[in-house]
């Protein structure tokens, strides 16, 4: 488990069952702000979804907490039929009222130090085509977009590798 202090009142940790529901609600929050028509309602239970993810072996959900409220999350794991030295992130949300704050920067250098403890040699993500927030957030990371396939989401990869 990771416990990284970022600063007094900030720590990151693993998610426990029982911040299911604050990281369903952060997500949605998180999700609103590039579907301006609204979040398209495709039936999904993401309560359960982040239930399953947080209780799936070799899955990880990282939080981080600001006096205690959960402010950032990121969900990553091996995807279906890659290599174990690749590592998909799934999720990765800044509260809106939070963004440019710092707080997804620290997350992700979280990441990455978990992805380098566990071996990762390679990430991946696919981000929705209109969040250029977020797809330069990631490119300042250091994600690398693939060529795109004309899907709603653009792919990106990011060499684990080094400090």
């Amino acid at each position: 488990m990771i416990s990284d202090r970022v600063n007094e009142t900030r720590v990151i940790r693993t998610a426990l069952p029982a911040d299911a529901q604050a990281i369903t609600d952060l997500h949605h929050r998180a999700r609103s702000t590039y579907y301006p028509d609204g979040i398209p309602d495709d039936g999904t239970d993401w309560l359960a979804v982040w239930q399953g993810a947080i209780a799936r072996p070799k899955a990880h959900v990282l939080c981080l907490l600001d006096q205690g409220r959960i402010v950032a999350l990121a969900s990553f794991r091996t995807p279906e039929g890659e290599p174990a030295e690749t590592v998909k992130l799934f999720q990765f949300h800044v509260d809106p009222d939070q963004w440019r704050s710092g707080l997804g920067t620290a997350l992700h250098a979280a990441c990455l130090e978990q992805w380098r403890a566990d071996g990762r040699r390679t990430a991946v993500l696919d981000v929705h085509v209109d969040n250029e927030r977020a797809q330069a957030f990631y490119v300042r990371q250091g994600w690398v977009a693939e060529p795109a396939d004309g899907s709603h989401h653009l792919e990106m990869r990011l060499a684990v590798t080094g400090e």
